[in-house]
């Protein structure tokens, strides 16, 4: 199995979120490995590693083990995924937890437990219990702060107080017990059989739908699209793809480095890309083809910062490349939807 990814707008609200808490942008992501380039689509994918190592620096830097309930409770989802958007168009909360759990692998992907949603709706004597289904998650037990504390907090901050009763989570003491206190506004229990966290039974009918109804439809048409690219990482150009996607800005793309990623010989990726139909330089060209119209028509940056985004040294080269793949100029692109 390839490595899990997340979605560049979480990283990027993560690095955001330490910087305002007095980090140095330029040194967080030093330290972290990261390349600030691969954060300015924020529908891009990154190396779940990516966000780990970001995690533990900005920790490191911020002086806050903390950080990662004080992150998912200062900032809304829908500041950093379409996820949080579609939420707030949703509804109700329960609509609102049903397209949670068919998107979030849009946030990050886990593996969970029977391979069922990650999140799951459990009923006793207590109440509703909000579970989160990950497997192995006292790994990185900060995923699972920051989703409860995203869960329960970007609510509050439209109105909507989610009365959280317990929380139970499976990772020990890390010694911050005040701040879980402080943002769930109830007791934990650390070191429990499960991670979850107990609401009123009611809380499924509540009433959300802060952005127009059709606001739904438009961002779950897109959602639906980024779901079917992710999922076509599965197959061994996806894969590909994800490793080409993390090299392109360093312009020192090959096969043999693509094929050592995948921890397979460059006869074995051949081969297999060949039962799917395509070639290694196929793959290579389509893809800077799709990065280099989703950059320009985003207008987010220039047209030489779009041919060293996509893995041209020479602009005047990547015009020539661009013109022959789609019949324009880098600007005609640019300017084309504008």
């Amino acid at each position: 199995m390839t490595e899990p990814t997340v979605g560049a707008g979480f990283v990027r609200g993560l690095l955001e979120f330490a910087v305002r808490r007095g980090v140095d942008r330029q040194a967080l992501a030093a330290r972290a490995g990261l390349d600030l380039a691969a954060l300015r689509d924020e529908d891009a994918r990154l190396p779940f590693s990516a966000y780990v190592a970001l995690m533990k620096a900005a920790q490191a830097m911020t002086g806050d083990p903390a950080l990662s309930l004080r992150y998912g409770a200062d900032v809304n989802v829908a500041e950093i995924s379409i996820v949080g958007l579609i939420g707030q168009a949703s509804t109700n909360a329960l609509e609102a937890f049903v397209q949670l759990n068919r998107y979030v692998p849009l946030i990050v992907e886990t593996e969970n437990e029977g391979g069922g949603d990650r999140f799951r709706m459990q009923m006793d004597c207590r109440g509703l219990w909000i579970v989160d289904a990950r497997l192995h998650p006292n790994d990185f037990p900060e995923l699972t702060e920051s989703a409860f504390a995203h869960i329960v907090c970007s609510p509050r901050q439209h109105g909507h107080d989610l009365v959280v009763k317990a929380v139970h989570v499976t990772h020990p003491d890390p010694g911050y017990r005040h701040v879980y206190e402080e943002v769930f506004g109830c007791p934990v229990v650390f070191e429990a059989d499960r991670n979850a966290f107990l609401i009123d039974p009611s809380w499924p009918d509540a009433r959300l739908q802060h952005l127009p109804r059709y606001a739904f439809d438009v961002l779950s048409g897109h959602a639906e699209g980024l779901l079917a690219s992710l999922a076509s990482t599965n197959s061994v150009r996806g894969a590909v793809e994800k490793h080409l996607a993390a090299m392109l800005h360093t312009g020192e793309v090959s096969v043999d480095a693509v094929a050592e990623r995948m921890a397979v010989s460059r006869q074995t990726l051949y081969r297999k890309l060949k039962a799917e139909g395509v070639t290694f330089e196929q793959v290579l060209e389509q893809l800077r083809e799709k990065l280099a119209l989703r950059y320009l028509k985003g207008r987010k940056v220039s047209v030489n910062e779009t041919a060293y985004l996509v893995g041209f040294s020479d602009p005047a080269a990547f015009s020539r490349a661009f013109k022959r793949w789609t019949g324009m100029s880098p600007r005609e692109a640019r300017l084309a939807d504008a």
